[in-house]
């Protein structure tokens, strides 16, 4: 028989793409579970068992996980920065998704268990300067992680901690630094700053009104990661002996949001007006991924030029626009 592997969130951005790699290496079943409805899955495959579940219930993780070998949970009620800082309630409620998969794995006999967390949860007070250092993986604690969000990913971390700790269950973290790439949101309130970015850019080409707004006054640095370079390093990171704590998984190349938006403009050849709206959500200052750790561990890390990576994803984005396509 074949392994069996579930994969929680598959009909998300980052969870379809997961699921593509699975099935495109082959020797393995795959249990590819999301709350929404079919039709609103990014990428949805055949080859899969595709199974439209609540995770947040327990019954429902206790029929996900029966048989499964290994668990990837991706399922989160999560956004960009404009969602959650407005749902902080709504995200620490995913909390349930990830302990009753715990539950439901250590009794069913999951060996291996990855839980994808968040630059969140790491300490506001050193993410107050737009020209902060990397953040290395010490640096959550003591803990101030991003409301809502940050809390809930920080404490899901240490609830994977414990499950290895008290039972056995083997367990992977990983830290996300802003993923982003084809195949994700675009639009609707949820989307992160690549996907928007391009979208308002396209926008303005296709209309000729030749301004954009950005939110915050675009000093404000991140890196971000593509979508690639994060579905590899989840492999590497489940599959390794050594990783057996959470571990940042992003690029290195910090940008500011004027930067951003500088390539993308570059990308689709037209310079535009910037309009700053200071009272949107902006969210902390400065932030970006210390890879020295994921270096020395896996040899390895995300590496994707973001300029590369950028013109593949509004490339993408401008197709689904002019062909009239949704992008929640």
């Amino acid at each position: 028989m074949k392994r069996k592997i579930l994969v929680a969130g598959a009909g998300g951005f980052i969870g379809g793409h997961l699921v593509a790699k699975l099935l495109r290496r082959g020797g393995v079943d795959v249990c590819a579970v999301d709350i929404k409805p079919f039709g609103e899955w990014y990428q949805r495959f055949p080859g899969a068992e595709n199974l439209k579940l609540d995770l947040r219930e327990r019954k429902a993780c206790e029929r996900a996980v029966r048989g499964a070998e290994q668990v990837y949970n991706l399922a989160a009620d999560m956004g960009g920065m404009g969602f959650i800082e407005l749902n902080r309630g709504l995200c620490m409620l995913s909390v349930l998704i990830n302990t009753h998969l715990l539950m439901a794995g250590r009794n069913a006999g999951v060996k291996r268990h990855f839980y994808a967390s968040s630059a969140c949860v790491y300490a506001a007070d050193k993410q107050t300067d737009p020209k902060v250092t990397g953040l290395r993986e010490a640096d959550a604690y003591p803990a101030m992680p991003e409301d809502g969000y940050g809390w809930e990913k920080l404490f899901s971390e240490r609830l994977c901690r414990h499950f290895t700790e008290d039972f056995g269950l083997t367990t992977r973290v990983a830290r996300f630094h802003n993923v982003y790439g084809p195949n994700g949101t675009w639009e609707g309130g949820r989307e992160k700053a690549p996907a928007a970015i391009s979208r308002k850019v396209i926008e303005a080409k296709l209309s000729g009104k030749k301004e954009i707004e950005i939110w915050g006054n675009g000093e404000q640095t991140r890196s971000f990661m593509y979508i690639d370079d994060c579905v590899k390093g989840i492999d590497m990171i489940m599959r390794s002996k050594t990783v057996t704590f959470p571990i940042n998984l992003g690029s290195a190349e910090k940008v500011s949001i004027n930067q951003l938006v500088d390539i993308v403009e570059d990308i689709a050849g037209i310079k535009l007006k910037r309009k700053y709206n200071l009272n949107a959500p902006k969210g902390v200052n400065g932030r970006n991924s210390d890879n020295k750790l994921i270096k020395k561990m896996l040899k390895w890390e995300p590496d994707t030029p973001l300029r590369d990576g950028m013109e593949k994803t509004y490339a993408w984005i401008y197709d689904q626009m002019t062909q009239g396509k949704r992008g929640k």
